[in-house]
């Protein structure tokens, strides 16, 4: 199987050279994209994540040999939560390569943090299929390495992050609304809205309300902290 021109692009973007480029293709589709002969990438995103969590874990033990398990678990948090995974998705242009369904890509899933971190989970989990450990493991370091030496700053989680912002400039805690909600009842699809009593918002999709707040509070957090 020889992939297209733009998924050979993308394997320059992230190293990797698939052995077996229907891994990549299926770490790429979308369920809303997904067939009897064409899978979608959820089991993938199931093992990436765990493949993601070892490296991470173990990356920043050596990081830091003194710390303590409560000040590795936050960092770790911050590091493998969906919104990190998006970050680094849209670091390497995932969403340009999405395989998404026709009412997925109108709603705009190729920005979705959640989409976007899935599919990020679902490439490492591909490029562990096909490379073994070993590569997975150099693949998250190339990507990952940068944010694991800066972790300390991150390591509050953006919710939090947001109300010390507005609790510090003498505003109310940020309020959450709930925008919409798509989906099947087993797999609903939210969106939520940050603001600020200032009058800033900003929104996020995800597939939990708790995601959706991280997300939509990381969002407003970027927002405030480009200003600044």
């Amino acid at each position: 199987m020889k992939l297209s021109a733009d998924l050979q692009a993308f394997e320059a973007r992230i190293g990797h050279a698939f052995a077996r480029p229907e891994l990549l293709i299926r770490a790429l589709t979308h369920s809303s994209m997904s067939s009897a002969t064409r899978p979608d990438n959820q089991r993938l995103e199931f093992l990436g994540d765990r493949v993601l969590g070892l490296v991470i874990a173990e990356a920043l033990l050596k990081d830091d040999m003194s710390a303590s398990e409560g000040q590795l678990a936050p960092r770790y948090n911050a590091l493998v939560r969906k919104e990190a995974c998006a970050d680094l998705a849209r670091e390497l242009d995932i969403g340009a390569v999405l395989k998404l369904g026709r009412s997925e890509m109108m709603s705009g899933g190729r920005r979705k943090t959640a989409l976007l971190g899935d599919a990020m989970e679902a490439v490492i989990a591909a490029v562990y299929l096909d490379g073994g450990f070993d590569a997975a493991k150099a693949f998250i370091l190339r990507f990952w390495n940068s944010k694991i030496k800066t972790v300390e700053s991150d390591a509050r989680d953006p919710k939090t992050a947001l109300q010390e912002w507005a609790q510090a400039r003498k505003q109310a805690p940020p309020k959450y609304t709930e925008t919409a909600r798509t989906g099947p009842d087993h797999a609903p699809v939210f969106t939520i809205e940050a603001a600020l009593e200032s009058g800033e918002t900003a929104r996020s999709t995800a597939n939990s309300k708790r995601a959706a707040e991280q997300g939509a509070a990381s969002e407003l957090l970027g927002r405030l902290e480009s200003k600044a």
